[in-house]
């Protein structure tokens, strides 16, 4: 018998504001920000995690980089959870290049889904394991940047931190 998973939490400091890192047998599962959109009630995240355990020592290490200007691809273990279409959708966020934008035409293009722009930006949105999943790389077609779970402003602050280290 296979005793059930356990959900456990750590939030971790950064310069966009505490991150909550949500995990599953070893696998990340969720990262959200403060007051994003989309963040499930605190009961939803699990019991409080140890941060020295897998996989969020390793996640935070490389948030680090990441926020240092060191790091430019993650490489953690993934868990999210969601539809097939919107795991079809984050997988190809995550070949978006660091430093670089794509529309949500594009994105619809690279599942092979050209006229499901509306339905990429839902999935879009819905990215549970922000950054690591770089939702914030899409943008409008004519370049602006529409909404974003964490809000413009950390948008803005991820794009620059990208622009600036590509």
């Amino acid at each position: 018998m296979n005793s059930p998973a356990t959900r456990t939490h750590v939030i971790v400091p950064s310069p966009i504001g505490p991150l909550t890192l949500v995990a599953e047998d070893g696998q990340l599962t969720a990262l959200y920000m403060e007051a994003q959109q989309h963040r499930p009630d605190e009961d939803a995240l699990g019991l409080p995690g140890d941060p020295a355990d897998a996989p969020f020592a390793e996640a935070a290490r490389q948030l680090s980089g990441y926020f240092a200007g060191q790091l430019t691809e993650f490489d953690l273990p993934l868990a999210p959870t969601g539809t097939a279409f919107q795991r079809q959708v984050w997988a190809a966020l995550q070949t978006i290049p660091y430093g670089q934008t794509w529309s949500y035409g594009q994105l619809a293009d690279k599942i092979g889904r050209p006229t499901a722009v509306r339905a990429v930006g839902l999935a879009n949105g819905k990215n549970p394991i922000a950054l690591v999943i770089p939702c914030h790389r899409v943008i409008g077609s004519d370049g602006s940047l529409t909404g974003y779970g964490g809000g413009l402003d950390r948008k803005r602050f991820l794009l620059g931190l990208e622009s600036a280290g590509a």
